[in-house]
């Protein structure tokens, strides 16, 4: 479960970058000379952090395309946030530096950028769910920087929290104490990053509260049936009810920001993943868009949650997918092994239903992501794509492999060392110096954990894998490569000079 888990939110985090960085972000101001986000690393974070009841960690990579895109929009937060009572602070970690990576590993960064919400001294620590785009954060931290739960004591109370694009857990009580409302409480705090929580005495000042007595939590949300009550309150239980019911039936991409938050939810869910992508502009979306709603209704609890995207604002999808516009409409359903699975060129709506049995059946076969395999690849460094990985790893070679993208500045400096080093083994037949786009080709996740460009793995011809984190010159890879290949198949072709008298013999 636990692995689940890592590939579900890995994939969370790749995959919504992609969506939002097709959205237009607010250009920062570059004017102000001053900088407010603070600049943490190994040597005071933890003097920093332990003096510090609420602070907003950025870890990120200099390389990360996203990471300079939020830099501008984090900075202008900050300086909003400086003068907020009490003041809000930010601040960010280059966990691509070595000294960082300890720091980076305990706080389970997977990805850039990673923001996480810190309070009470490091002792409560929470991923940050929030927009990111300077006003978005400036609103979201002012909302996270005060109580858990507000008191909604007035009907205006009620309308400053419930907004009718948000989830919003109130909770409704006789009085504020007791076991139910301790755990109320309880749940607040831990899942405050997650839902907005109010709490109040009396039900007329909720809208649709009038004939509801407590304690009693009433869910608002912006889809669906629009509120639901529940009314245990064991920790567990309570945890549960809000994340089963805050995830739409069909969770809609568009480009309204309002949706982003239910498509984070999505992604972030163990289900399978259903996502339909059509033109929301198209005489047919209606229908598109009812069928895969039955299909959800069908489905509900059996392990599979549905999306459907406008293919306008998906390009980050298809981007990540592997998918061409002009497969659409099309479905893609992508499971937590890391299996995917595709029906491109749907011709009518009435088509989803039987596919959608098909491969609940177990009867569709995996699609994998993959560039054209070369017609010629003679240069030093050999390039693999997903479609020739597996008959790299077994072709009985001492392999080193580089994981790169093609925007990684770090992956441009690294390739005409690769260059050199690929040339000085050319005439060593059993050692192989390839690379691939690990943006572009689907890896097999159990294989190979990539988090970062460049990664490089090495595969002895033996059998043996294992991560290279080495130095990066010329000088340290050959070494290392000496150092690690196997040269037994050299050893059997070069009998000893016993060996060959014993022969004669």
């Amino acid at each position: 479960m636990a692995s689940k888990a890592r590939v579900s939110i890995c994939l969370s985090f790749i995959v919504l970058s992609l969506f939002v960085s097709s959205l237009t972000l607010i250009s920062a101001s570059e004017e102000e000379a001053k900088e407010f986000v603070l600049t943490l690393d190994s040597t005071n974070f933890t003097e920093v952090v332990g003096k510090s009841s609420f602070i907003v960690v950025e870890f990120y990579a200099p390389w990360c395309g996203h990471c300079k895109n939020l830099a501008p929009e984090y900075e202008k937060a900050a300086a909003l946030l400086s003068s907020h009572d009490p003041p809000v602070i930010l601040a960010k970690v280059d966990a691509n530096e070595e000294i960082n990576k300890e720091l980076a590993s305990e706080y389970d960064i997977k990805g850039f950028p990673t923001l996480k919400l810190i309070r009470d001294g490091g002792k409560d620590v929470q991923e940050y769910k929030g927009p990111r785009e300077a006003e978005g954060i400036v609103e979201y931290l002012k909302s996270q920087a005060g109580p858990a739960s507000a008191e909604i004591k007035s009907v205006e109370d009620a309308g400053n929290l419930i907004d009718d694009k948000k989830i919003i857990v109130v909770g409704l009580f006789p009085e504020f104490s007791g076991e139910a409302y301790e755990n109320f409480s309880t749940v607040a705090k831990k899942l405050r990053s997650d839902y907005d929580f109010g709490h109040t005495l009396d039900a007329k000042l909720l809208p649709r509260g009038s004939a509801v007595s407590g304690p009693i939590i009433r869910l608002f949300k912006p889809f669906d049936e629009l509120f639901v009550d529940f009314e245990d309150f064991h920790v567990d239980t309570l945890e549960k009810f809000l994340e089963e019911a805050s995830v739409p039936l069909v969770t809609v991409f568009n480009k309204d920001p309002s949706n982003h938050p239910f498509v984070i939810k999505f992604f972030n869910t163990l289900n399978a993943k259903v996502m339909l992508f059509v033109n929301f502009d198209s005489d047919i979306s209606d229908s598109y868009k009812s069928t895969i709603h039955d299909a959800a209704q069908q489905y509900k609890g059996k392990g599979v949650s549905f999306l459907i995207g406008d293919v306008e604002a998906s390009q980050g999808a298809f981007q990540y997918f592997g998918l061409k516009e002009d497969m659409v409409p099309l479905i893609i359903i992508q499971t937590n092994d890391n299996q995917k699975y595709l029906k491109p060129n749907i011709e009518h709506p009435d088509h989803i239903a039987p596919w959608l049995k098909e491969y609940m059946d177990g009867n569709v076969k995996p699609y994998k992501k993959s560039e054209p395999i070369p017609e010629v690849n003679n240069e030093p460094v050999k390039i693999i794509v997903a479609d020739t990985l597996e008959d790299l790893l077994n072709s009985g070679k001492n392999v080193l492999l580089e994981f790169y993208a093609p925007w990684c500045g770090h992956c441009k400096n690294l390739a005409p060392i690769l260059d050199e080093v690929a040339v000085f083994f050319q005439n060593d037949p059993d050692v192989v110096i390839a690379k691939i786009d690990a943006t572009a080709n689907d890896l097999p996740a159990d294989t190979f954990d990539v988090k970062g460009y460049p990664t490089m793995y090495f595969k002895s011809s033996s059998g043996e894998l294992k991560q290279y984190d080495g130095g990066r010159t010329k000088e340290d890879i050959i070494e290392f490569l000496q150092q690690n290949q196997d040269k037994s198949a050299q050893k059997e072709e070069k009998p000893t000079k016993d060996e060959s008298t014993k022969d004669e013999l």
